[in-house]
């Protein structure tokens, strides 16, 4: 029973059962985080509360898991880190899961009261928490009392639920989480009375006035990011994208937004496409998207110019808005909101003339897109042993479902897999588009599986990222995550390698296509053997080299019925060379337009 079903009493109770029991209103049902004695009297409660305790065996996994069941299942993913190096560790996950904006709760622990904030100088496992991780997160915040404690966490999850997801972090106190004290009943009270549970919506007149615009336009178009996946809104924007006839693009983080066998959807593969959609039209709807670096900022040569293509930006965080380009129409909205209210103000489809001019020019990035592909799958008739990195998404996409959801991490792997991948449900694609960060995927196929535990969950990784968190492997055999792992191996920092190369000898690196170790700083590495070392953590493992043994050791991994580690040998020199590297390269350059 909730203390807040003790009307006018007190009752004494530990501040972590306090906490248990104001993340278990919240619906909370799963924590993501490494056993210690200084919250003991918060995860001990948390069966008695529904909640389930997953631990991983780093703390950064905790973090990287917590944000990958949020992207998922849309609830508040929630993890947590003990004092001092628990802390310490967490950090590089809440860096991340911050900037990719996932609504994540870091509950950590810190030294008794009285000893810490300041620091007395010599404490044991002590530093400032919250001002380490104050600068990588929406929040964060010590608690001083037990009398603020359930103060902080209502704060806490109100501004986690506020703008743009994110990383929130409340720092309690060890004496205060494992104390028993005396707590009031109002300091528990329905998640309704300290943050909005509805979602923010548009004024009738700003969708009127965007729906002006679109309808008005010859070409419009719609640019997707994530705060679309994270409104769950795939389906309004399909809807509004054939009652338009609008091609969709989408910024990295929002790669799974809509089925890509859709023809009004140019996936981000394309790029010549997708410049072509973006410089073409006249109007552009900006939803959930803050135009950043991997968007070539909204600027021309890549996008038409302000001038020639007006734009109406809908964004549940209101700092995003302009930033990088002028907008036409600002509007603060939850994308789904909006989305429904566009589409029923827009209610019937353009004149018909409209309509086959904008159908026509859709057909023809189709087209253009089509052409693209067929040169991409060309790679797949490349059968020579070690295999082209090609085949692994490839074959994935063959053996595994349209619901099943894909992990990608590392550098060249990762280009590999989304340009080999074809999305055919919302929401089934992560990565850390924002950060790359190198060995991420690892643990974020295992909050992924527990977000989905009857979906498959397969992450294909480059042999450098899995190499960072390959401990997690013990992880899902512990926790019985049937995640399957590709792990292409190349035993070399690929991507690395290859601005080495052109850095110290471009022309034979042009000739010959890659160098030796001698001719290079630190870029190859000795082979690790990761399907013995999934079998010695108990997991199935098999190692493959031929592009034709690849689809059954993928059917033997899902026949296993636990977590598997295939170790794919790719060829080295043509994994380097993956598509569009120079592209990427350009990003990185202020677009002069």
């Amino acid at each position: 029973m909730g203390i807040a079903a003790i009307l006018g009493q007190s009752k004494t109770i530990t501040g972590g059962g306090l906490v248990a029991e104001i993340l278990a209103a919240e619906g909370v049902t799963k924590v993501f985080g490494i056993i210690d004695g200084t919250y003991f009297g918060l995860y001990s409660n948390f069966e008695p509360n529904g909640i389930q305790l997953v631990s991983p065996r780093h703390e950064t996994s905790a973090a990287h898991m917590a944000g990958a069941y949020a992207r998922l299942s849309g609830k508040l993913g929630v993890c947590m880190a003990s004092n001092g190096p628990g802390v310490a560790n967490v950090l590089p996950g809440v860096a991340v899961e911050n900037a990719e904006g996932n609504r994540v709760l870091l509950i950590t622990s810190s030294r008794r009261e009285g000893i810490a904030y300041p620091d007395r100088l010599g404490t044991f496992q002590c530093f400032d928490q919250v001002a380490v991780t104050a600068p990588m997160t929406k929040w964060s915040c010590a608690v001083p009392s037990i009398g603020r404690l359930a103060e902080i966490m209502r704060r806490a999850l109100r501004i986690a639920h506020t703008g743009r997801p994110g990383v929130v972090h409340v720092d309690i106190p060890e004496s205060i989480i494992n104390g028993k004290h005396e707590v009031d009943a109002s300091w528990s009270r329905p998640v309704e009375s300290y943050r909005s549970t509805e979602r923010l919506c548009a004024s009738p007149a700003q969708v009127r006035a965007a729906a002006r615009i679109l309808t008005q336009a010859k070409k419009p178009m719609i640019h997707a990011g994530s705060g679309v996946l994270h409104a769950g809104a795939g389906e309004e924007l399909s809807k509004l994208a054939t009652l338009l006839a609008a091609p969709i693009t989408t910024s990295w983080g929002a790669r799974a937004v809509v089925d890509e066998r859709r023809d009004e959807i140019v996936p981000m593969q394309y790029l010549d496409v997708v410049k072509k959609a973006r410089t073409s039209a006249d109007a552009v709807l900006i939803v959930g998207s803050r135009m950043g670096e991997t968007d070539w900022w909204g600027k021309a040569p890549y996008w038409a110019r302000p001038d020639k293509q007006r734009a109406v930006q809908v964004d549940i965080d209101i700092e995003s808005m302009g930033n990088t380009r002028p907008v036409d129409l600002a509007i603060q909205a939850d994308a789904k909101t909006f989305l429904r209210a566009l589409i029923d103000e827009l209610a019937a489809p353009p004149p018909p003339a409209q309509l086959r001019e904008r159908r026509a020019f859709i057909a023809e990035l189709r087209a253009e897109r089509d052409e693209q592909r067929k040169k991409l799958d060309e790679k797949h008739l490349d059968s020579r042993i070690p295999m082209s990195s090609a085949h692994v998404p490839n074959t994935c996409r063959q053996l595994f479902g349209d619901d099943d959801i894909c992990v990608m991490d590392g550098g060249n792997t990762a280009v590999w897999a989304n340009f080999f991948h074809e999305v055919r449900s919302s929401n089934t694609v992560l990565a850390t588009a924002k950060m790359g960060m190198l060995g991420a995927g690892v643990s974020q196929a295992l909050g992924a599986q527990v977000a989905h535990p009857g979906r498959r969950v397969y992450c294909i990784i480059g042999d450098g990222a899995m190499g960072m968190h390959q401990q997690e492997i013990e992880t899902a055999v512990r926790n019985k995550l049937p995640v399957i792992y590709l792990v292409l191996c190349d035993k070399q920092w690929g991507m690395v390698k290859m601005n080495q190369q052109f850095a110290l000898k471009p022309l034979k690196t042009l000739a010959l296509k890659s160098l030796g170790p001698d001719e290079t700083i630190n870029a190859d590495l000795s082979e690790t053997r990761f399907d013995d070392l999934a079998r010695a953590m108990g997991a199935y493992g098999e190692r493959v080299s031929d592009p034709a043994g690849l689809a059954g050791a993928i059917e033997r991994a899902k026949q296993s019925g636990r977590c598997a580690v295939i170790h794919v040998d790719v060829d080295p020199v043509k994994h380097m060379w993956a598509p569009a590297l120079k592209a990427f390269k350009d990003m990185h350059a202020e677009p002069k337009g």
